[in-house]
């Protein structure tokens, strides 16, 4: 019976929890809730065995691809959203073929400078992209009501509860995406990519679906940061913001789907609640990594082994 009141308590929750909170913190929230979704996106791409180094660079894609869809072209903010998030998609198609003649490591360090490449295209190009200083003015989502409610996009709750209402679909489509057959041939080509060749799974195939969804929604993320923020320039993409990620996803654990959405908001939690109260936050990189280290000397299941373990007991009792 509590099972099924969580779900209603939570949303409830997650519907008051910006009106307690200051402007800034309210701000911190908006990023938090759509770096929920870049984590998960990457945990998709891992469910094949493949790590990358680019994933927030095919993140920026969907950003700069929506942001000039709306400034050249003048589309409606949502309909240049989603077009970002499959500009994305047909990127990482593009560059699976180069990038899935290689496994493991050499995946890793591919994916690194297939991102490197394109940022570099960012820096060179001032049209359209704007050069090293990025793209500026990017239009905003327009305002509109429903009911009683306003909603002023300006505002960090209003755009809060915007951006938590797509990234709640996109998550709902990520977790019925893996829990389908397709999923758990995802699972086969990384645990047992041999027996599923075997059984004539097309192993290549499979990597380069996977890759092009979690490019996607990734895509569809950058593209609600890019109309929130309304400046994006090369450096808001850089291997820095994808440590970060891999630091969420190992923290969190990738065996689960909530693992690394667990790791992304305690480690954002702990970043801007008790490292900047407390002066530290020019030392983030330093306990980040000492975080990941413990973690994997400690914690090798991440974060989501200790939820397992608590549920298990209580199962018992």
């Amino acid at each position: 019976m509590l099972k099924y009141l969580l779900w209603p308590i939570a949303l409830v929750a997650l519907l008051l929890l910006p009106h307690g909170l200051s402007f800034s913190q309210q701000e911190i929230l908006v990023f938090l809730t759509i770096n929920v979704l870049l984590v998960s996106t990457y945990r998709l791409l891992t469910l094949t065995g493949e790590w990358s180094l680019g994933h927030v660079v095919i993140m920026g894609v969907g950003a700069y691809a929506s942001a000039l869809y709306t400034k050249e072209f003048g589309l409606f903010v949502p309909v240049s959203m989603l077009l970002g998030g499959i500009t994305a998609a047909l990127i990482a198609i593009l560059l699976s073929f180069p990038l899935f003649r290689m496994k493991g490591f050499y995946f890793l360090i591919g994916s690194f400078a297939a991102g490197e490449i394109i940022r570099l295209l960012w820096k060179r190009f001032r049209e359209p992209f704007g050069g090293p200083k990025g793209i500026k003015g990017i239009d905003p989502m327009p305002d509109f009501s429903i009911g009683i409610y306003d909603f002023d996009f300006f505002e960090p709750i209003s755009y809060y509860y915007f951006a938590g209402t797509i990234v709640i679909l996109c998550l709902w489509v990520l977790w019925r995406i893996e829990k389908s057959p397709v999923g758990l041939t995802f699972h086969a080509v990384h645990w047992q990519d041999k027996l599923a060749e075997a059984s004539g799974v097309n192993l290549r195939a499979y990597r380069t679906l996977a890759f092009a969804i979690a490019s996607g929604f990734a895509g569809i993320g950058g593209a609600l940061m890019a109309h929130y923020v309304g400046t994006i320039n090369p450096n808001s993409f850089d291997v820095e913001v994808m440590v970060f990620v891999l630091t969420w996803a190992i923290v969190g654990g990738t065996g689960t789907f909530y693992g690394p959405i667990l790791g992304c908001v305690l480690l954002t939690v702990l970043n801007e609640i008790v490292l900047r109260e407390m002066g530290f936050e020019q030392l983030r990189p330093l306990i980040y990594g000492a975080i990941l280290i413990a973690s994997i000397l400690f914690l090798p299941n991440g974060l989501e082994s200790i939820v397992q373990r608590l549920t298990r007991k209580e199962a018992k009792s």
